[in-house]
């Protein structure tokens, strides 16, 4: 349908709808305004039965125009949400059988810790490079992330043969190349190129979809594989996450050289050209190809400032008590709850099958809710989990049901709170930060990983009242801070 086909006053009424982002108060609303309204609506009506077209389908127009509505290919989405859901599965399916498979080896519970925090170390460290010669596009990252975790996982399986500790740490360092997806992941759905500024909270639900995917079957599918047993030296309980990962990531890479589309290669500039001659006006050369200015830390507000700081605080705080609790909760059910692998593995997976539908939900409400708002709820729910959590402890009940409220509440909760770091922080930086942001916020993720994961390695040792205290201490500074910069967080919804 063509958009002439649209009567004038609709367009004019829906554009005003969807580009208003405040909320007026009462008084603001005079009986004249009132009455144009109505006028509006109703010239709106006849001229759409006049014309046969319908309101619904006006509007669905007016939103598929505007470029704050804009959206890639389906088929791209599918291979960077997919994708981005199958990495999470890569980096959780060890998590169950990770501190057998390390003490099996001759390694301890910190070393398994270790062994699943690691990779991100070896992403940070990749990204510093990648991001130089990446062009500004997605299919060169993309190609060395797939081709890492195919040999990275094989590297991990061939341990037990090998009866090589360290060759555990080796595949996982190898897979920490390819764990460089998360970041592009974020960034191509905060791109201003192809992702318009109202549909970029929403698309990184969708990521925590998948990494709430990722988190949820891959310890429960770890914990299923452990139960294959031990008989075979290549292909047991311990070995079969490496093997069958491999086969996977070996599919999704030919799928994905079929049906990605790349965005166009930009350069970067520090300043705009202009070309002058005596005869003729200033006029600005056209670029050739899309060209983006250098941001420059200068030109931030001391507002815009305190924002980066508590999306950076928040992307870590999420990330490292997720990583710590599901690295943790095999040990500390292992010593309190006498939890095999499997055991333990199904216990991951049913907090986050739980939170599964919440999270579904926030996709759908992210087009009706503030980013900080998310953050708020997100936030309350993981502090309530934690609070209950130091209690059980406090009075030595630790039960599996009181267990697993505390895990469910903390898997809803700071889940949710990881949708809207990176897309508020788009929100709130001019479009050519979106590269500098997305690392910012990736780097924030590493460091709430890795030391989350060796710090739920050791839980256990240091004592689990002391490991629940470092949680809620974490948690406590990021509470002052958002509270403290509420009223800078405001952006646009979706």
């Amino acid at each position: 349908m063509a958009s002439s086909s649209i009567p004038a006053p609709m367009i004019a009424y829906t554009d005003r709808r969807v580009h208003d982002d405040s909320t007026p108060q009462d008084s603001s609303y005079s009986l004249s305004k009132l009455s144009e309204i109505t006028r509006v609506i109703s010239s709106s009506k006849e001229a759409f039965a006049r014309t046969g077209v319908s309101v619904t389908e006006a509007q669905e127009e007016v939103v598929a125009d505007d470029p704050e509505f804009k959206l890639p290919s389906k088929s791209s989405l599918f291979v960077v949400i997919g994708g981005n859901a199958i990495f999470q599965l890569s980096f959780f399916i060890i998590v169950s059988s990770a501190s057998f498979y390390a003490e099996h080896l001759g390694g301890s519970a910190t070393f398994s810790g270790l062994t699943i925090g690691i990779p991100t170390v070896f992403s940070g460290i990749t990204l510093i490079f990648v991001t130089r010669k990446d062009g500004g596009q997605y299919k060169m990252p993309f190609q060395l992330a797939y081709a890492s975790m195919l040999v990275g996982n094989v590297l991990y399986a061939l341990a037990y043969r090998a009866d090589f500790l360290y060759l555990i740490l080796i595949g996982r360092m190898i897979t920490g190349l390819g764990f460089i997806s998360f970041m592009y992941s974020k960034r191509y759905c905060t791109d201003p190129r192809i992702v318009g500024v109202r549909r970029r909270t929403t698309l990184a639900g969708w990521l925590v979809i998948g990494q709430a995917f990722g988190f949820s079957a891959g310890p429960f599918f770890g914990g299923l594989l452990f139960k294959v047993g031990f008989s075979n030296p290549i292909f047991n309980g311990a070995t079969s996450p490496g093997w069958i990962m491999a086969a996977i990531w070996g599919m999704f890479w030919i799928l994905s050289n079929y049906i990605f589309q790349d965005v166009p290669a930009r350069t970067e500039t520090p300043s705009s050209i202009e070309l002058t001659s005596p005869d003729s006006p200033r006029q600005q050369s056209p670029p050739s190809s899309p060209v983006e200015t250098s941001p420059s830390f200068r030109s931030l507000t001391s507002a815009q400032w305190g924002v980066v700081i508590c999306m950076c605080y928040y992307s870590m705080t999420c990330f490292f008590i997720l990583g710590s609790w599901e690295s943790n909760i095999p040990v500390f059910t292992a010593s309190a709850l006498n939890y095999s692998p499997y055991n333990a593995g199904n216990f991951i997976a049913l907090g986050g099958l739980c939170s599964f539908p919440f999270l579904l939900l926030n996709v759908w409400y992210a087009r009706r809710l503030q980013d900080r708002t998310i953050l708020a709820i997100g936030n309350t729910f993981g502090l309530a989990g934690l609070l209950i959590m130091l209690a059980i402890l406090q009075t030595d009940r630790v039960t599996p049901g009181s267990l697993f409220v505390c895990w469910f509440l903390i898997a809803l909760g700071f889940n949710l709170a990881s949708t809207c770091t990176l897309s508020l922080l788009s929100k709130q930086l001019p479009d050519n930060w979106n590269r500098k942001s997305s690392m910012v916020i990736q780097y924030s993720n590493y460091t709430g990983r890795v030391t989350g994961a060796i710090l739920g390695g050791a839980g256990v040792k240091i004592g689990m009242i002391n490991y629940a205290g470092i949680h809620l201490a974490v948690v406590g500074l990021g509470i002052v801070m958002y509270l403290t910069l509420w009223r800078q967080l405001k952006a646009k919804t979706g």
